[in-house]
This record gives C-alpha cells, sequence and structure tokens, in this order.
C-alpha cells in the first residue's frame, strides 16, 4: 500500500494549525503537539525539517514560537513531503542509479513506473496547504478505474 508517513500527516495538521492561526501569533510546538496528541519529540522534529526549508519561521523567546513563512497559497503538499522525508520516488530505482536494482536486466516496469511517479508529482505539486484547509476539499477525480 502506498501511503504517506505519519511524520507527513504530522507536519500537514500543524502546517493548517498554523495557517488557520494567520500568523496572529507564534505557536509552539508544545501546544500543537498536545492540541493533536503527536508526540512532542517528534513534533519538534518535523518542525525543525519544515523551518530548515522555509517553510515556517521559527520566533525564540518565552512567547516565541512558529508562525508560516510563506502564504499558505505557494505550499504544495509536495513540499511539505519533500522537507519532512526526502526525495519522492514510488520505487527505489527512480531515485538511484540503475546499477543498484539487480532486476535491471529483466525488468518491465521501470518506464511505466516513471510515468506513475511523474503523474503523482503533478497532482502532489498542486494541491496547496490553503486547499487542503478548505473543510470540504473534494479533488476533481479523473477517470478511476
Amino acid at each position: 500500500m502506498l501511503a504517506l508517513t505519519k511524520k507527513i500527516d504530522y507536519g500537514l495538521i500543524a502546517l493548517n494549525y498554523l495557517a488557520n492561526q494567520s500568523n496572529e501569533r507564534p505557536v509552539n510546538t508544545k501546544e500543537i503537539a498536545e492540541r493533536f496528541h503527536i508526540p512532542l519529540e517528534l513534533l519538534a522534529k518535523i518542525l525543525q525539517r519544515l523551518a530548515k526549508d522555509g517553510l515556517i519561521a521559527s520566533h525564540q523567546g518565552p512567547k516565541g514560537g512558529y508562525v508560516l513563512a510563506k502564504d499558505p497559497r505557494t505550499i504544495t503538499v509536495s513540499e511539505v513531503i519533500r522537507a519532512i522525508e526526502g526525495p519522492i520516488n514510488v520505487t527505489d530505482c527512480l531515485s538511484g542509479p540503475d546499477s543498484l536494482c539487480v532486476q535491471l536486466p529483466q525488468c518491465t516496469i521501470k518506464t511505466p513506473m516513471r510515468g506513475v511517479q511523474v503523474r503523482m508529482m503533478q497532482l502532489l505539486n498542486s494541491i496547496t496547504l490553503d486547499e487542503m484547509m478548505e473543510p470540504n476539499l473534494v479533488l476533481r477525480e479523473e477517470k478511476v478505474l
């Protein structure tokens, strides 16, 4: 099954919460962790990665915390995934040199999987944090079998 990791879920939850604060005030890690029952240490690492990639900004001090560093209309799901987990690849062979794959001489799916990868990235690049904040988000479905 292809699924997003808990880290990505938690990152999207935190970003959504920060976006709903409309940068009124910095929100600290503990507040988000308690509000959504997320392990504090794990959330702290996730927020650090999001800050390192410039999606959120950290404010130090007793009233410090995090705020969005970018407009939620410009933050894509793919950016969040890459910030938290690194490069997005459907299969290992799409992320490294061909020589690492023992199946390469008889592989019949590398090229089709590259197409899956492209379409998946198009979708993840098209969904923004702002769209995810809509309470009734329904993505336009293409023909689904």
